[in-house]
């Protein structure tokens, strides 16, 4: 900010001062620009540092995870920008403090590392669990519209798949949607581990010990409401646990995300009146704000909201191809004191 240079060029006959960097940190800098024998015009230019999007290029649902074995944190999103969502690799980011983030490369290709499905590689999500005194990372993943699970014992892998899909059929007479888009929740009461997805309906049910096994005598339907469209989300705080969703469809503009309440991880959902988490944003140009993580910084009541929306500024103009050319953005999340959810709004400046 304070060595910003615009790198403005002119055709011959064109003049501007001031060239070369300047101090942009105390407010906007006047450029005159003068054309031979017509005379100048001053505009004035202000200098923004905008941390959203928080990764380069196309990305969408995001899941993030905080690695008490290594103390940052890492992104796993969906690899975006291929037309009707055909990408088939997935790819993790690494961080020290939720702005600067790394590349680690590709952790999964299906075509390469999964036997029973090669295609639409979407929506991944992943927990950390202590087994025998070692960390292991469990990665639930969207393959083929089916859910699998690979394992590994470092957050950047490598990882190894189960070498089958863990979900792969409709549940208690679900005859609608896809089985896509993994949620995976340990609950800090009891130590147990929970799944839930599905496209259309929200399905849930508690994880083996093995985490690469369902308990099918838990399985359930969530009692949803007709909002609910995909990419479950749960968290806990302060007894409560929330339970995150998308509305609409991902290609729309007012794709947002809504959250219900409940006393326990499979327990009955309560639906606040105003329950939106977040939703597009007209003035900033920002729009499909969905398909959301959460991170809680350790030690404290300090909570991000991870979410993807349509690239900016000409995802708008897109067409359907806008639900395909996302990225990754990152927002403070607040609670009110009765536990209810602040609603974000979804900025440029992102955090610091």
């Amino acid at each position: 900010m304070t060595q910003f240079d615009p790198e403005f060029k002119a055709f011959p006959g064109i003049t501007f001062i001031p060239e070369g960097p300047q101090d942009f940190s105390k407010g906007p800098v006047d450029y005159t620009f003068t054309i031979e024998d017509k005379g100048s015009q001053t505009y004035t230019v202000s200098v923004s540092e905008d941390h959203n999007p928080v990764l380069e290029g196309y990305y969408a649902d995001p899941d993030i995870l905080y690695a008490e074995k290594t103390g940052k944190y890492y992104l796993y999103p969906t690899s975006d920008g291929f037309n009707n969502w055909s990408g088939t690799y997935f790819k993790v980011f690494s961080s020290d403090n939720l702005v600067d983030w790394n590349d680690e490369g590709v952790m999964l290709d299906l075509k390469k590392d999964v036997s029973w499905a090669d295609r639409n590689a979407w929506a991944p999500c992943i927990v950390e669990k202590k087994i025998n005194g070692e960390f292991k990372y469990f990665y639930y993943f969207t393959a083929a519209q089916k859910i699998g699970v690979a394992v590994a014992d470092n957050p950047t892998g490598p990882f190894v798949d189960s070498g089958k899909a863990l979900i792969d059929f409709k549940t208690l007479n679900v005859n609608r949607g896809q089985e896509i888009d993994p949620d995976v929740f340990t609950d800090p009461i009891s130590g147990k581990s929970y799944l839930y997805w599905g496209n259309g309906y929200m399905a849930a049910a508690e994880l083996n010990s093995d985490m690469i096994t369902i308990n099918f005598s838990t399985i359930k339907q969530m009692n949803i409401d007709d909002t609910y469209r995909e990419g479950a989300y749960v968290i806990y705080r302060n007894g409560t646990y929330y339970f995150m969703w998308s509305e609409d469809d991902t290609r729309s503009p007012n794709y947002k995300v809504r959250y219900a309440t409940a006393k326990s991880p499979l327990g009955k959902l309560e639906i606040p009146e105003q329950n939106i988490v977040i939703q597009q944003n007209p003035e900033q140009e920002i729009y499909a704000t969905g398909h959301n993580s959460v991170v809680q910084v350790p030690g404290k009541d300090e909570w991000y909201l991870v979410y993807h929306r349509f690239t900016r500024p000409k995802g708008i103009g897109m067409g359907s191809a806008g639900g395909f050319h996302r990225e990754v953005c990152i927002d403070k999340m607040e609670f009110n004191a009765d536990g209810s959810i602040k609603q974000v709004i979804p900025t440029l400046q992102g955090i610091n």
